[in-house]
Formats: C-alpha cells, structure tokens, sequence
C-alpha cells in the first residue's frame, strides 16, 4: 500500500525499525530472552542444577574473566579441524598492521 502510514509514526521512525529490520531483532531478542528469565525466576537455584548447565555456567564465566569475546571463531576453526575440513578464507593474508 503506497500510501499507508503505520500508528502515525513519522517516515524516518518507520524506515529506522521497519526499513531495516530492525524491529524483528528487537523482537526476536525480547523473545528468546523471556522464556530463560522466566524459567531462572520460577526455578531459581534448579536452573542450574545439573553438572552440564554449571560446566556451561563457569565456562562462560572464565571467558568473560578472560575478555575473550571473539571465542566463536576459535570454536568454529577447531571443529573445522575435528571434522578434518579446515576453514578456508576468501580473503586475502593481513599485512601489516591492517586489521
């Protein structure tokens, strides 16, 4: 519809949440958040009462100790290797101090 106007909102509000999808990953964010914390508030202490989940809860803890932020890429090149296809990049090598 060319000319409809969504709850009155101004152009560059609707192109800003809508245009860029950014309203879907507010959404999908709130979403796949409030099932946990609504499980952690009626369970509390159970929600972590298994070894896996308090392995899985000290891990996360180190690497935040740790700063590591970027831990994905050191998991997703050792299970290339575990699986014995190695990441190859399309890029070239750095050079430098490019980063």
């Amino acid at each position: 519809i060319a000319d409809a106007d969504l709850w009155g909102l101004p152009g560059w509000v609707q192109q800003i949440f809508f245009g860029t999808g950014f309203a879907m990953i507010l959404f999908t964010c709130m979403v796949g958040q409030l099932n946990t914390q609504v499980n952690a508030s009626i369970c509390m202490i159970d929600f972590i009462n298994n070894y896996i989940s308090l392995f899985t809860f000290w891990c996360c803890m180190v690497v935040e100790f740790v700063g590591i932020v970027h831990s994905s890429y050191a998991i997703q090149l050792a299970i290339g290797q575990m699986a014995g296809k190695p990441i190859q990049s399309r890029e070239p090598p750095k050079e430098g101090f490019t980063l």
